[in-house]
């Protein structure tokens, strides 16, 4: 049913739920994994002026070993994987990202409501439910089940 499968990935607790239930689904459908990791723009009004190169490069060096952890992650379960990084919207990115890969399935993580709202809509009310061109897949992290059956670290 699922080719294959585009995790949203950003080395939190909740993104690891997604990873390890997005590798099992891509498993059992021996479907190849693509990961995307995702850089928020923070240019404009809204970036504090204390802000500078030095700190804009570290993100995108700690967003890199977190899209490379997650792929090694994959890998080592025997999953064909690769890693994309963007910066800007999540949303526009996720759906641009499974269009142009022709994924059947993304994941992406979720514990709180306010996480949730990241991945489901935009600064401009533009929703993931409604722009994604497959199915998706919310991985859910509860308290027992983040303690008991999270993935390897």
């Amino acid at each position: 049913m699922y080719r294959k499968i585009l995790l949203c990935y950003d080395g939190s607790e909740e993104g690891r739920n997604a990873l390890k239930e997005g590798a099992e689904t891509a498993l059992c459908m021996h479907a190849d994994a693509h990961l995307l990791a995702i850089i928020r723009n923070m240019s404009g009004a809204n970036v504090p002026e204390s802000f500078s190169e030095t700190f804009f490069d570290n993100q995108q060096q700690a967003a890199m070993r977190i899209l490379q952890e997650g792929v090694e992650w994959l890998q080592a379960r025997g999953l064909t994987a690769q890693g994309h990084l963007v910066f800007g919207n999540p949303i526009e990115h996720i759906v641009q990202c499974a269009r142009k890969l022709g994924v059947d399935l993304i994941v992406v993580g979720h514990r709180q409501r306010s996480r949730l709202a990241r991945w489901w809509s935009d600064s401009e009310g533009a929703t993931l439910l409604e722009q994604a061109p497959c199915s998706i897949l919310v991985a859910i992290t509860s308290a027992v089940t983040s303690k008991t059956h999270g993935p390897d670290r």
